[in-house]
């Protein structure tokens, strides 16, 4: 069913309503051919990553044109190795996330990850703990997943996933590597359940890039 902008909005602004953690209130909201526009001010890039996630759950976006701003209104600027200690603090609490396989720089609030980990999650976990510190503005992620297992390995364990999801067609899609890369391809209902076929894929051991080729339809 076809949505208008105007409806697609109203959608995306309630959604933005159910997030815990963000104030909806502040977020601007727009709509072009079903590309969605958010605007206006979030207390922590935590949020913004949350508000984004929340828009490209709606049936109908195509895609988000994403120009919120992270202030921290009545607090204290955080220094920079203030920053960092909190999130080298916060990776070794991690007990998913192999710390000492990870250097984190921090300048002018924006935090560098970099090093060497074995699986995409791990990289994807440093990634949202640095985002969860107070004072972040962005979060660069240049973690490599350097993987220990054959590209064929690989391609019958995201087949396999896609069959264990309840939410997915699993023989409408199908997955081919080229390298190190994951292709995906064939169709799905929303994009929702392009998003669960997606990080089905990166949750396999040695999925370095995904090439995602799947239609909404």
């Amino acid at each position: 069913m076809f949505k208008s902008d105007s409806q697609l909005q109203l959608d995306v602004m309630e959604e933005l309503k159910w997030v815990p953690g963000v104030d909806h209130e502040e977020i601007g909201v727009s709509a072009k051919d079903g590309v969605i526009t958010l605007s206006g001010a979030v207390s922590s890039y935590s949020a913004k990553l949350l508000a984004e996630q929340a828009a490209r759950r709606v049936k109908g976006v195509r895609a988000i044109a994403e120009e919120l701003q992270v202030r921290y209104p009545f607090q204290a600027k955080s220094s920079d190795p203030e920053i960092a200690k909190r999130i080298a603090d916060i990776l070794e609490w991690d007990s998913l996330v192999p710390h000492d396989k990870i250097n984190v720089t921090v300048e002018n609030a924006v935090v560098h990850l970099r090093g060497d980990v074995e699986w995409h999650y791990q990289k994807d976990l440093a990634f949202k703990d640095a985002s969860k510190i107070s004072g972040v503005l962005r979060v660069d992620n240049w973690i490599n997943v350097k993987p220990s297992v054959s590209t064929a390995d690989v391609e019958q364990r995201i087949e396999q996933a896609f069959e264990r999801q309840a939410d997915l067609e699993a023989e409408m899609l199908t997955v081919r590597t080229d390298g190190r890369k994951i292709i995906l391809e064939g169709t799905v209902s929303t994009w929702g359940k392009r998003g669960i076929a997606e990080r089905a894929a990166w949750a396999a051991p040695g999925v370095t890039q995904i090439e995602d080729k799947l239609v909404v339809s």
